[in-house]
């Protein structure tokens, strides 16, 4: 049976390069890197030099990047440690963000009484940027938490933008970037957010392992305790395979940025095509020219294909989503669409299709081919 793997937004294959240099470490350097001894040395330099290069991919200082156990981690540290320890008073957000930013916002504001206060949706997906100006008017301690590229449906925020406003407020800026490190530029020398996250298996590296961007002399104070491995910032031993693994796969994925973010586009440009000849009723949650590697649609089905559409895809081999991967199992329908679109257009089929470049138009043929069959 054919297999084709349309679900790059949940995680992404491994390059062989990144396995490669996993093991290389794993096998030659696997020294404590906070030991003093020949082998723990060599462990703090492949530790340094991965800071060094994931920081001259985004344009930061060495020392701004702390290694996390993923975007997960890094978003409740950056969250909590603005409310304990910078004395957030006000956290505004949207209801379309990942749930490692909403929930940690819920129980934050149970816990602390927090304000928090949510940035109106368009119909397209995109953040209404005169309302978060109009909330921002009540000066109070605030840290703004909106995502790059939305997990669900590729719609863009445009960080300089936000960044821009939130200057002008005086207020803190933290942007969960799991989608879009590794995927597209960013500056953050010209860009003026105060804190980013990254996930390696986002972008071809190993799962488990990430990073926080956290501006110089922010505040911020340690999530867990322990040793002072991280500037003392994140305690516990690194992982120093993974971290060597997650460089060498952002390093890859921005030298062969052009050539394939050209190639997933096409792809994508190309499913769009075919769709509007096959099923002519579909649409696009989102707008068309969304991020290039993700395209949530609803299809021109009967309510009653919702349950098994995904189900009878993957029998086929062919394995998508209707949303994120971590509300996996969930019958709850995605709580991006629903703020997104009717209850009526709630019910009905959508699927997420996300691309890498190791996707192939003919992956798109397959995909066609047996939603025919549905």
């Amino acid at each position: 049976m054919k297999k084709v793997y349309l679900d790059n937004a949940s995680t992404t294959a491994i390059r062989p390069e990144v396995i490669q240099e996993m093991t290389k470490v794993m096998t030659e350097d696997f020294g404590n890197p906070s030991s003093t001894h020949s082998f723990g040395r060599n462990g703090k330099t492949i530790l340094e030099l991965s800071r060094k290069s994931i920081a001259k991919h985004l344009n930061c200082a060495a020392q701004e990047i702390i290694f996390t156990s993923g975007g997960t981690e890094a978003d409740n540290w950056i969250l909590r440690s603005a409310v304990e320890d910078l004395k957030i008073e006000r956290i505004i957000t949207t209801k379309i963000e990942h749930h490692a930013v909403l929930h940690t916002v819920m129980v934050l504001e149970a816990e602390y009484n927090v304000q928090v206060d949510y940035v109106k949706i368009n119909p397209d997906g995109s953040i209404d940027l005169t309302h978060l100006s109009n909330l921002l008017a009540e000066e109070k301690k605030t840290i703004v938490s909106l995502m790059h590229v939305n997990n669900e449906t590729g719609t863009i925020l445009d960080l300089d933008r936000v960044g821009v406003i939130c200057k002008q407020y005086n207020v803190l800026f933290h942007s969960d970037t799991v989608q879009s490190v590794g995927k597209t530029e960013i500056d953050l020398q010209k860009i003026p957010v105060d804190f980013i996250v990254a996930s390696a298996h986002k972008f071809h590296g190993p799962k488990g392992v990430g990073f926080a961007f956290i501006r110089k002399n922010s505040g911020l104070q340690p999530l867990i305790f322990g040793g002072e491995q991280e500037k003392g910032l994140r305690a516990g031993t690194e992982a120093v395979h993974q971290i060597a693994g997650m460089a060498k796969a952002l390093s890859i994925s921005y030298e062969n940025l052009e050539l394939e973010r050209t190639q997933i586009t096409d792809i994508k440009m190309y499913l769009i095509d075919q769709l509007e000849i096959h099923f002519p009723g579909f649409r696009i949650n989102g707008k068309k020219d969304d991020f290039y590697n993700i395209i949530n649609i609803i299809l021109p089905f009967s309510e009653d294909k919702t349950a098994m559409l995904l189900f009878s895809l993957d029998m086929k081999g062919i394995a998508v989503s209707r949303g994120s991967a971590c509300q996996s199992g969930s019958v709850k329908p995605s709580h991006v669409l629903k703020e997104m679109l009717s209850e009526t257009d709630l019910k009905l089929p959508n699927l997420r299709i996300s691309f890498s470049h190791f996707n192939t138009k003919d992956d798109t043929d397959y995909l066609i081919q047996c939603l025919k069959t549905v």
